[in-house]
């Protein structure tokens, strides 16, 4: 098969997104298959660049403005994004290969003209892989109200899932809002767990723990983004409540919206149990884990929607067991205590995830195998392959 990839991120970003879309491009390469990707971009001095990889064919298409930190431009770049590139693509006579699948990626939620476009010269058979439902979220969060605002975000949104053949969400839980929607446009709508590469290629890591003041600690690690989804104040106080453990010790490696005030709220507690580094290389992180003992999640309490964090896959992988705080009703609560890949909590509650996190040291400490419980977790329900076998499976229907 000609499988063509849309999404917003791709390697050097060192996102999550990036990092997911990177794999599954290789993992369709992988299987015998032709891969091409269509990725905006504002960095490129051009009006498109073209990336022949060994795996696939990349090309960036200019998008100013696409991630400014100023949300208003953002949003407008967004919005002319889709319709900029299909003038692109025309202009350059970019899309003059032969597809039999498009795959493309939610966030954004503005790629409905494109896909459209695409489509309709192409006749393919189309799969939406969404990892975050937008507006909603940010109604959950009190970022919105449901003013003439989210109603727009939501008609636009609503106008993407329109495109799709079949959809692919990251939770059983976010079957439910889709419930209806899939009744009344006869859409496949599935799960479809996040993923990474069961061979993770890696090198040296940046970050040495060894020669930092948490030498010799058993170290609790946060690697990924640092914003307001992410509620992490909950992770600051854990670090406060374990102050006096001298063996214990934090790393939280990343960038986000939230970075600045989590370091703040770290130096007024006079932490010395904690260290923030920039984000790294995504190839750093396998030797970054090898060295930690606990992989940690947060994700803010008010969430509605269900979330499967990229870093939980990650620490799966590593055979890392976790410590997360969550939204009450994520299907990660579940995940979890099923699996016997460490201890969670919903509840809010920096006692009972203090309470967790000790007894998950304990059991370490005791020998308990975590290691295998999670790397099985992850071969069995997050590889690249499982994730390609079941987009292929929807597209040939």
């Amino acid at each position: 098969m000609s499988i063509l990839i849309i999404a917003d991120a791709f390697p050097p970003s060192k996102n999550s997104s990036a990092i997911q879309i990177n794999h599954l491009a290789y993992e369709f390469n992988n299987q015998g298959h032709d891969v091409i990707l269509f990725i905006p971009n504002a960095n490129i001095k051009e009006t498109y660049l073209v990336k022949d990889l060994r795996y696939a064919k990349v090309i960036f298409i200019k998008v100013p403005f696409l991630k400014t930190s100023i949300n208003i431009i953002r949003a407008i770049a967004e919005l002319f994004m889709p319709f900029l590139m299909i003038k692109i693509i025309k202009k350059n006579n970019l899309f003059n290969f032969k597809v039999d699948g498009l795959v493309w990626y939610s966030p954004s939620i503005f790629h409905g003209p494109l896909i459209k476009y695409i489509k309709k010269i192409s006749n393919t058979k189309t799969y939406l892989i969404i990892r975050d439902i937008f507006p909603e979220w940010a109604l959950d969060l009190k970022l919105m109200r449901k003013g003439i605002i989210y109603y727009f975000f939501k008609m636009v949104a609503n106008y993407q899932y329109a495109r799709a053949d079949s959809i692919g969400v990251q939770s059983p839980g976010n079957l439910k809002y889709f419930k209806a929607w899939k009744i009344k446009h006869n859409t496949n709508v599935e799960v479809l767990n996040n993923w990474l590469l069961k061979e993770y290629r890696d090198k040296e890591c940046s970050i040495s723990i060894e020669n930092s003041s948490l030498k010799g600690r058993k170290i609790f690690v946060y690697a990924g983004n640092m914003g307001i989804a992410q509620g992490m104040d909950i992770l600051i106080d854990l670090a406060r409540f374990f102050i006096n453990r001298a063996d214990l010790g934090f790393i939280f490696v990343g960038r986000g919206s939230n970075m600045a005030k989590l370091k703040a709220r770290s130096n007024d507690y006079n932490l010395d149990n904690i260290l923030f580094f920039d984000e790294i290389d995504p190839d750093e992180i396998p030797q970054l884990y090898k060295r930690c003992s606990v992989g940690l999640i947060a994700l803010d309490a008010r969430h509605k929607s269900h979330n499967i964090p990229g870093k939980f896959i990650s620490y799966m992988q590593s055979g890392l067991p976790v410590v997360a705080s969550v939204n009450p009703g994520n299907d990660l609560i579940d995940i979890v205590n099923n699996q016997g890949v460490g201890k969670i909590i919903s509840d809010g509650s920096i006692k009972n995830l203090a309470l967790k996190a000790e007894d998950l040291i304990a059991k370490l400490d005791e020998g308990q195998n975590y290691d295998s419980r999670c790397k099985e977790l992850f071969v069995k329900m997050y590889s690249a392959e499982t994730a390609v076998n079941q987009i292929k499976s929807s597209l040939l229907k």
